[in-house]
């Protein structure tokens, strides 16, 4: 197989990661940045785990089905995480989650 089956998957993390770096630096800059702790270290798992998958898929790993199941629940729980701010950054990265999470979901059956 080759990856460009998987091309709008590896568009849909490579989003989903961009999405997640923005929040991280822009929670960093928030007035009450321990408030955002949590939705920090999340959003750095979840971007890091994104790009790993969109360059595991560009190999044409063997183990796509495992990392894109690990992916899917650290989209989620950082989506989960985001919805709880109201900042526009998070808003816009828990949707990406969300998408990315469906997507992997997708790859792990």
């Amino acid at each position: 197989m080759s990856h460009e089956q998987y091309y709008s998957v590896m568009e849909t993390l490579h989003d989903c990661m961009a999405a997640c770096n923005h929040c991280y630096d822009a929670c960093l800059k928030e007035d009450d940045v321990k408030m955002m702790v949590e939705c920090i270290r999340l959003d750095r798992e979840c971007a890091e785990i994104c790009g790993y998958l969109e360059q595991a898929l560009a190999r044409d790993t063997p183990f796509i089905s495992e990392l894109a199941r690990l992916c899917a629940k650290i989209c989620e729980a950082c989506g989960n995480e985001c919805q709880k701010h109201h900042h526009e950054h998070c808003k816009m990265c828990a949707e990406a989650c969300f998408s990315c999470a469906e997507e992997c979901r997708k790859l792990a059956d």
